[in-house]
């Protein structure tokens, strides 16, 4: 336990150079997709910072062990959970956020005490370059490595046996690393995203609830797996509610989006491409924005109406700056909608009304949820941050990295005492025995010691 904290621990300590590396961490996403600063420091360094401090100062407790409760039949032994490493885990990256989507869960999988090999994105090419330069000089190179590659190499990678695989990356991806896991029977944690929606009804502060929508929204240009992914409202809410967006967009990104320092580009021209041919395909209304530019992989935030169920912008997760707003008549048809789909990573509404907000939560299921406002709840350490069903399995960030990376071991320490007691357990059988040691080894007999 004592080596495992040393070594959360040595990823901070042997920072012996805060400033440059600082410098570094946050020059890559501004190369890779011309991310602003602003958005650089909060999404991949200070994420990352935070959630290793909260590691760090709770990691003494997180490793105890767990008392478990006994019946009669045990009393007087020493049951408990023991957290220990897996082995070796491997950690695939992603490309809209590569350095808070590869080093974060590789923070939970030190603290548990695990060997970590590293895969960056290779679609962040800066980044992943950046990784394999520093792990080696500030990480023990016995302990950890990055490797770097395309699918070609992450193919070759899998062939091997891992004790655990952590993946963050698209449904497809993720079946082809489920299929190389089940060779080894290696246990998978996978974080997909999936199209997450935002139910606005009832009374509702339109100019705070737009700008923090466009601002979740179009937060690194929509690329982010919690991004809201389509608007369910009202007609009546949605004439309301354009606006304010159309306000709330003038605010933040000027007259030209295109020209304001604060707006991030596509991160490649085959994303930019792909983009391109979800607004030429869909069947809705552009209301706002709509330009774009190949060369300078720029998409302006983009909202469109008149969106239907089966349009191409709601076949698949969006992932960049276009906001569909789908009409619907109630809160119930706004849930039975979103029901209608696969789970969402994330679930938003924005209401004034505590009723519509309980509602939605108690007949909605998804991987995380945020009343009022969009992606905050997963910068928040205590809380678990990951998917359920299509949109992921396991969690992360915090205590629950830990638990992801440890394996929870039944401990029974027993001793030489009541020896006779256990006669009741052994041959010759009788109904007398049986019953006594049904009591005794019953449920409503456990307590916690």
């Amino acid at each position: 336990c004592g080596q495992r904290q040393e070594r959360a621990c040595e990823l901070v300590s042997k920072g012996s150079e805060p400033s440059t590396c600082f410098l570094l961490l946050i020059h890559c996403p501004l190369v890779d997709a011309h991310q602003p600063k602003f958005e650089a420091v909060l999404s991949e360094v200070d994420i990352l910072l935070n959630d290793l401090t909260f590691t760090i100062s709770n990691l003494s407790s997180w490793m105890q062990p767990e008392s478990a409760s006994t019946n009669l039949a045990t009393k007087l032994d020493d049951c408990f959970i023991r957290r220990e490493p897996l082995g070796v885990v491997l950690i695939i990256g992603s490309w809209n956020y590569p350095l808070q989507l590869l080093l974060l869960p590789m923070v939970g999988a030190i603290a548990a005490g695990n060997c970590v090999i590293l895969k960056p994105s290779e679609v962040s090419a800066t980044t992943g370059s950046l990784v394999a330069e520093l792990v080696p000089k500030y990480l023990s190179q016995e302990c950890y490595a990055v490797i770097r590659g395309g699918a070609e190499e992450t193919q070759e990678l899998l062939k091997n046996r891992f004790d655990h695989i952590f993946f963050t990356g698209s449904k497809g991806v993720a079946r082809s690393i489920l299929q190389a896991a089940s060779l080894h029977f290696t246990p998978v944690t996978l974080e997909l995203g999936g199209k997450s929606p935002c139910v606005v009804y009832g009374p509702v502060n339109m100019t705070a609830a737009a700008r923090r929508l466009v601002w979740a929204k179009f937060f690194n240009a929509g690329q982010s797996c919690v991004a809201p992914d389509y608007i369910l409202c009202t007609s009546s809410t949605r004439d309301l509610l354009l606006p304010a967006l159309k306000e709330a967009l003038w605010e933040f990104y000027g007259e030209d989006p295109r020209t304001c320092p604060d707006l991030c580009r596509i991160v490649s021209p085959q994303h930019w491409t792909r983009l391109r041919a979800l607004l030429e395909k869909t069947r809705g209304r552009i209301v706002i924005g709509g330009e774009s530019d190949q060369e300078d992989k720029y998409m302006a935030p983009t909202v469109v109406v008149d969106v239907s169920e089966d349009d191409a912008l709601m076949a698949e997760e969006i992932l960049g700056p276009i906001l569909p707003i789908l009409s619907v008549e109630s809160v119930e048809e706004a849930i039975a909608l979103i029901n209608r789909g696969q789970k969402p990573l994330a679930l938003y509404v924005f209401s004034e009304e505590s009723s519509v907000v309980k509602t939605v939560l108690e007949k909605t299921s998804s991987g995380g949820f945020c009343s009022n406002d969009g992606i905050v709840h997963m910068t928040l350490p205590s809380l678990p941050f990951g998917g359920v069903g299509a949109s992921g399995w396991g969690s992360y960030h915090g205590r629950w990295g830990f638990e992801t990376f440890s394996h929870r071991r039944a401990c029974m320490l027993r001793g030489w005492a009541l020896e006779r007691f256990n006669t009741l357990r052994y041959p010759p059988y009788s109904d007398g025995k049986l019953g006594w040691l049904r009591w005794t080894t019953s449920a409503h007999s456990c307590v916690l010691m």
